[in-house]
């Protein structure tokens, strides 16, 4: 059987499947967990309504929500076809962090109608995360529902790659002996994810960042009809740089790519700064061929598992949800976000850094608990807790 089979036969029914917590095995279990018995649980939800989270599957379940126009490497495929990478997220939430999640697939790229529809789901749900929805669609609906629900909303494609991102980096310049506030970055495609990823950097203390989409560089100089990009710019580019990749990339001692295959050249390398540093992770064709850029970097990571340094976002998503699920946060704050990046970092210790490992593996048991604890205690730190646990925290 050749490797294509393999993997339509380990499809073949989905890779989800639903399962008891409890056996049903004669009429008195069946009297206790349906009619008349669950009838008493059902008055005491309705009568406090926060009782959901300990009598239902709501405290441990995440739905996993896409419309389908954005799956990585394959673009607008529709709602049928993006299932299968929706239930992939929901096996890798249940394997690393014991989370409990559904893929839910919507036939409409309406931004009011998904947002009505989640909102209408949600009391179901103790989290909602966001996945493959097209920019920037996915920007207004993530931030309307951060706002209009008491749940966590979380934009995987967003943040989940600009922490992991920020985890890598921080560790890569610990090899390289440099640090965010003295470095000059460019991050080059100013997407949803390129532009998370910018301004988690920001957030981090990066103070020389230059963004650069197919236009070339953005600077506060210039006006532009994507209203995020004028929002960006105000706040990146100090130094106000102008021009193409090639221009900018002069003495950059970062490049982070979330881009397209083969923007970055050999040349591009050699004219950036000592010791470079380069996160090329368009999947599956990097912006530079690890192989070719190999003798003029100092660190390389990619998107890729066939290389080392992967920057995968399942080394964070399962922690973020289980901390947020665990403490009842009610929202992933940027605090929480920036703890996520440092706990995984801070998986492995400054002695063991090296080139070739900047960034834990995404089987490491360490990582889901660091992320979970970290995010936790961001929760409660910043207030953003359930009712009474939300006052006690202040």
């Amino acid at each position: 059987m050749g490797l294509l089979d393999e993997i339509m036969d380990l499809h073949r029914g989905g890779k989800l499947e639903t399962a008891l917590k409890n056996p049903i095995l004669n009429k008195e279990d069946l009297a206790r967990v349906y009619t008349p018995g669950v009838a008493r649980v059902c008055q005491e939800i309705a009568g406090r309504k926060e009782r959901a989270y300990e009598l239902t599957t709501k405290k441990n379940t995440v739905a996993v929500v896409s419309d389908g126009t954005a799956v990585l490497g394959l673009g607008d495929i529709g709602p049928e076809a993006a299932m299968p990478v929706m239930e992939g997220k929901a096996a890798l939430f249940k394997q690393f962090a014991d989370v409990d999640a559904v893929p839910i697939c919507l036939d409409t790229q309406d931004t009011e109608e998904i947002i009505s529809i989640v909102k209408a789901l949600a009391p179901t749900f103790g989290g909602i995360n966001l996945e493959d929805i097209s920019a920037p669609r996915c920007f207004e609906i993530e931030s309307r529902l951060r706002a209009e629900l008491d749940i966590p909303v979380f934009h995987d494609d967003q943040h989940g790659t600009a922490i992991v991102v920020l985890a890598g980096l921080l560790n890569a310049l610990k090899v390289c002996g440099k640090s965010i506030g003295q470095v000059k970055i460019v991050v080059n495609g100013m997407g949803a994810a390129g532009l998370s990823v910018a301004k988690m950097l920001l957030k981090a203390g990066a103070a020389n960042l230059i963004g650069v989409d197919r236009i070339g560089a953005l600077t506060r100089s210039a006006s532009y009809a994507n209203a995020h990009w004028n929002d960006f710019a105000l706040v990146s580019n100090p130094y106000l740089e102008e021009g193409k990749l090639s221009d900018v990339i002069v003495d950059a001692d970062v490049f982070v790519g979330v881009s397209g295959p083969n923007v970055l050249t050999v040349h591009d390398l050699q004219r950036m700064a000592h010791d470079p540093i380069v996160f090329a992770m368009a999947n599956p064709i990097p912006e530079i061929d690890p192989d070719l850029a190999a003798p003029y970097v100092r660190v390389m990571a990619t998107g890729r598992s066939d290389y080392p340094n992967q920057i995968n976002n399942v080394l964070c998503f399962p922690g973020i949800f289980r901390g947020a699920l665990d403490c009842g946060a009610t929202d992933i704050n940027e605090e929480m976000k920036l703890a996520a990046a440092e706990a995984i970092s801070s998986v492995i210790p400054t002695a063991d850094l090296h080139e070739q490992y900047i960034i834990p593996d995404a089987f490491d048991p360490r990582v889901v608990e660091s992320v979970r604890a970290a995010v936790a205690g961001a929760a409660v730190r910043t207030g953003a807790l359930r009712g009474a646990s939300a006052v006690s925290a202040k």
